[in-house]
């Protein structure tokens, strides 16, 4: 919990890893995730360093093994994950890693062969089907010696009589091939324009579709036979053909040629499936082999390129035979930092052990908030606003209760929050699901977010019972303490409304136990309580969120030793807090608490009392108590104060520390560093340090800060007091809303007859399940979910949270892992 209020305690350590140990150093730092190295070579250029050469072959390893994935994936054999993650492979290794690359070529080489093979297949199997559609274009009763061959497609009809064309003494050539179903109609128009009508087109369509030997897509296909006078003709039906990328085969000239072709292709055609299904056989023998070992291989390239990555931030020293790195680390991980180190100098075997030794400096170290799975979620809302300058105080953990009340306070509904609470306590059951870890982002989203669901659909039900609210409809758990025969004897029944009048006798006999009564659901001055009771309760939650907000910067300044800015800050603050608004809350408890229902109509106006208090009107008035106006100069005067205090006071005691002094139990003598370059640091560096260049004291700069601060901190406590007042708003959209639909579908389902209601009444019910998940569970949940954000890092976290540090980012091997299920998909 400790570790959760304030960030890890962080030191710089300086490690002198000894060249034949430093990668099993860094692979034992790796697996443990301790440190986050700084870069000692920053002038020198990525392509300059020393491990370069290593990070190149980790590269290429990394691309012959996504090739090695892409072609497993493409053989549908599946990828074995393994449940451990391997360990970095010692340099032993690293040569037989190495082997991949002839893995590679192996590989490239027999894909290569079986595509060729497969697209000769293609292509003998359309040749097939060419030679047997048409068989029944042409009847010819004398052989004829053929001006043009080639190699295209065919279609249909037709009957050509040749022997009238041989008395003509024309030269008859032939061109057949294949053709595009979607191309038929502009090739056979092509043929036409250009030819002249010289040629004679047939077409057929084949029964079943083929793949394309080229693009491996199966589609429909026209099988063509192009006759044709002439050789000039003969060349422009050819380009013609290859313009259309038309499939074209050579046309036999006999029937016994035809014949023969029909037997050699079919000889070839069995020949190639033997030769391509023993060619798949090896090559599926050869990934699946492959597979066995590609997910180490994957996550040990992966950490071997990260070790040298870290290499290439170190520093050599004079005699290039040791190591300098320079780390970040949590002073409670110094004794695992050392054991990692000997561990990996023994696995080396090295006679000289690596070793480390902290160092001062006045760097700012980064922020490191441990978390768990249940505060992952909080820590994140906090630094999506920030990341928590180092060692200041963490938001996180007040938020894990604020952040869900606050959304309660705006989204209290018991059956709402009921069913939210559900639905977060199946994604916290089934957590280690695996399905919904490599869910969509959406789903990811809820499910990273399932404990803060868990406790704003919890907070939820909690602030629903106090408005007694469930679907919009009360419930009556403990009897209403309104007397119905009392009213019936008044006047609080005026016709058909019920106009609720506690002060009328024998009407109100006690409190509801727990919550609003649920009389006021049918009383028509309903709203006007309810507006008048969240409305003071968000103004009482809100200035006492802030309140609590500017007490924990004084956490700050006690842990910075600045005890000054508690005196000169953080006091009056908390004096034009509580002077103002403060009493703003003690009006509205003490008008709850000293005047009853009886006398609710004598008591003075709280609104009109506040706006006195800094009016100083003429007359006198009633009042609250005796001595009201008294108390209200008095508050007046300490807050008129205040305020110059918080312009000034800051300032002039820093120029009184820098000009020599001491004060407030701060001295020159007796500071300590904590911050680079703070105001605080300025004013206590000496004549001899300025003068060394160090910093240079500005008086102007930081009263201008200051004056900038308090007026930001003045205006902001009226318009974050005002800000919360998006709780009571929410409320009342989220309860009305919700009204409507209830009002809209089921009560008009409820009022059907008997005779068709229950048929109605179920669609009725699903239509309004649907629209309260979606309406009201998500964009109203959205909705209340923002706005809590927004009170919480605007209102709340200004008042004492800076977020200007740097995330502590471990050099940690676990990054890494997780990273292979996205590669494989």
């Amino acid at each position: 919990m400790g570790s959760l209020f304030r960030s890890e305690a962080m030191c710089l350590a300086q490690l002198f890893l000894q060249s034949g140990t430093a990668y099993e150093c860094l692979s034992a730092l790796g697996e443990k995730g301790l440190v986050q190295f700084r870069d000692l070579n920053q002038n020198v250029s990525s392509f300059q360093r020393k491990f370069v050469g290593e990070v190149k072959r980790c590269e290429e390893l990394e691309r012959i093994l996504a090739y090695l994935v892409q072609e497993i994936n493409r053989a549908d054999i599946p990828l074995p994950e393994g449940e451990t993650s391997p360990p970095a492979p010692p340099l032993k290794q690293v040569l037989e890693m190495q082997q991949l690359q002839k893995l590679e070529v192996e590989l490239r080489e027999v894909t290569k062969n079986k595509e060729k093979l497969r697209k000769n297949l293609l292509e003998l199997i359309e040749y097939t089907h060419m030679l047997r559609v048409t068989k029944t274009f042409l009847k010819r009763n004398v052989e004829f010696e053929p001006t043009y061959e080639e190699f295209p497609p065919l279609e249909n009809d037709s009957l050509l009589d040749y022997s009238c064309m041989q008395r003509l003494g024309a030269k008859l050539g032939f061109v057949s091939g294949l053709i595009n179903q979607g191309k038929v109609e502009a090739f056979e128009k092509m043929l036409w324009r250009v030819c002249k009508g010289y040629t004679i087109v047939t077409y057929a369509e084949l029964d079943e579709p083929l793949e394309d030997p080229e693009t491996g897509e199966v589609i429909k296909w026209y099988v063509f036979l192009i006759s044709f006078w002439g050789e000039q003709i003969g060349h422009k039906v050819k380009k013609i053909c290859d313009c259309y990328h038309c499939h074209v085969y050579p046309y036999p000239n006999t029937a016994e040629e035809r014949k023969e072709i029909q037997e050699g292709l079919n000889t070839r055609i069995q020949d190639l499936y033997t030769v391509l299904h023993k060619t798949e056989d090896y090559l599926r023998q050869v990934l699946c082999k492959a597979a066995e070992s590609v997910y180490s291989h994957v996550i040990q390239v992966k950490k071997m390129k990260a070790i040298y990555h870290m290499l290439n931030m170190c520093s050599f020293d004079v005699t290039n035979k040791c190591l300098i790195a320079e780390v970040w680390c949590p002073e409670a991980d110094l004794h695992e930092l050392r054991r990692a180190l000997e561990e990996g100098s023994r696995e080396s075997g090295a006679t000289i052990p690596s070793f480390m030794n902290t160092i001062p400096t006045k760097e700012t170290p980064p922020t490191l908030i441990r978390t768990n799975k249940f505060t992952e979620g909080f820590q994140n809302i906090v630094d999506a606003y920030g990341v928590g300058s180092y060692r200041e105080v963490n938001p996180a953990l007040f938020t894990i209760i604020t952040f869900p009340f606050l959304f309660a306070v705006m989204f209290g509904d018991f059956g709402h929050g009921f069913v939210m609470f559900l639905f977060a306590l199946l994604l916290v059951i089934n957590e280690n699901h695996p399905r919904l870890n490599q869910s969509q982002e959406i789903m990811r989203m809820f499910f990273n977010g399932r404990y803060i669901l868990l406790l704003m659909g919890l907070f939820s039900v909690y602030t629903g019972l106090i408005y007694n609210d469930c679907f919009s409809k009360s419930v009556n758990l403990f009897g209403s303490g309104w007397n119905v025969s009392a009213m019936y004897s008044s006047t609080v029944f005026r016709g058909k409304m019920l106009q609720l009048d506690p002060s009328v006798p024998g009407v109100f006999q006690g409190p509801y136990p727990l919550g609003i009564d649920p009389i006021w659901n049918l009383a028509t001055n309903r709203l006007t309580f309810l507006n008048s009771f969240k409305m003071k309760m968000s103004v009482i939650l809100g200035i006492i969120h802030m309140t609590f907000g500017v007490i924990l910067g004084i956490f700050n300044h006690l842990h910075f030793r600045k005890k000054f800015n508690i005196y000169l800050v953080s006091v009056p603050e908390l004096l034009f807090m509580l002077c103002i608004f403060g009493y703003l809350i003690f009006m509205i408890v003490y008008k709850w608490l000293v005047y009853s229902a009886e006398t609710s109509r004598v008591a003075p106006s709280i609104l009109i009392e506040f706006i006195n208090m800094f009016l100083f009107p003429a007359s006198e008035t009633n009042g609250l108590y005796s001595g009201q106006e008294h108390v209200q100069r008095l508050l007046l005067v300490v807050t008129a104060l205040s305020v110059p205090v918080l312009f000034l006071g800051k300032p002039l005691f820093l120029l009184w520390l820098h000009n020599g002094r001491s004060c407030f139990g701060v001295s020159r003598s007796g500071y300590t560093l904590i911050r680079k370059d703070s105001e605080e640091e300025v004013s206590l560096l000496g004549s001899q340090d300025i003068e060394e260049g160090n910093n240079q004291f500005n008086f102007g700069e930081i009263l201008m800060t200051q004056v900038i601060h308090s007026i930001e901190y003045c205006l902001g406590c009226i318009s974050n007091t005002a800000s919360y007042l998006r709780l009571w708003a929410l409320s009342l959209a989220h309860a009305q809303l919700s009204d409507v639909l209830w009002t809209m579908l089921v009560r008009v389902g409820l009022r059907v007859d008997t005779t068709y209601g229950v048929l109605l009444l179920l669609p009725v019910i699903a239509l309004f399940a649907v629209l309260t998940i979606f309406i009201l569970l998500i964009m109203e949940g959205l909705s209340a979910f923002l706005h809590a954000i927004r009170l919480h890092w605007v209102e709340f976290q200004n008042k004492f949270y800076v977020g200007a540090g740097t995330k502590f980012v471990p050099f940690s091997f676990r990054l890494l892992s997780s990273k292979f299920v996205d590669d494989m998909a």
